[in-house]
């Protein structure tokens, strides 16, 4: 089941603006809760593994099922990262149609994504090489959707391209690819117990 409760209180968990909020985030540095200022412990090797799997979970959005599903598909070629960033609700937020995952997900299951021109509207769906994501028109006159379109293309990354309401997977992403503070290394190990 996705997380629908308080957003902030996992941002501050992690210490990482997960859902990119941006500037509502003012008590990054303090863990939630009561006590949280005056308790800071130093983490284990399986604290600090089961932080970054957290977080990662977090990011992206999925469940712990679908997280575990993703690491036992990478585990043979070490591509968690790749697997999690080709993910269309992932693409999209990306490719700087929403301003979020948790939008761009929405986005998708509300039927307003094409991919090479089907409708598709599984979030968890591999977008694959040379396959071309484009939003569909009723979409397009979303007013936030509309500002989103307007912004400048420099915080797309470079392995897609946009032009207006049409994005291209030109090839697939690597770990120098994510901006997001995480280890990859950390999470395998967390699975590997």
């Amino acid at each position: 089941m996705r997380y629908i409760g308080p957003k902030d209180r996992l941002s501050r968990r992690e210490g990482v603006d997960l859902f990119g909020t941006g500037a509502k985030l003012t008590r990054l540095t303090v863990p939630p809760g009561m006590h949280g200022s005056k308790v800071m412990r130093k983490l284990s090797g399986y604290g600090r593994q089961l932080r970054e799997k957290q977080k990662a979970k977090r990011i992206y959005g999925v469940s712990e099922k679908q997280f575990r599903a993703y690491v036992e598909k990478s585990q043979k070629s070490k591509n968690l990262i790749e697997l999690l960033e080709r993910r269309l609700d992932n693409v999209v937020y990306r490719l700087a149609f929403a301003p979020t995952r948790s939008a761009a997900r929405q986005l998708v299951s509300h039927r307003h994504i094409l991919i090479d021109g089907s409708l598709v509207n599984i979030p968890s769906y591999q977008v694959e090489k040379d396959q071309v994501v484009a939003l569909d028109s009723k979409a397009q006159n979303i007013p936030e959707v509309k500002k989103m379109l307007d912004l400048s293309l420099d915080v797309i990354p470079g392995w897609l391209e946009r032009k207006a309401a049409v994005g291209r997977v030109v090839r697939m992403p690597n770990s120098e690819d994510v901006m997001e503070p995480i280890s990859e290394q950390e999470i395998i190990e967390f699975y590997s117990r």
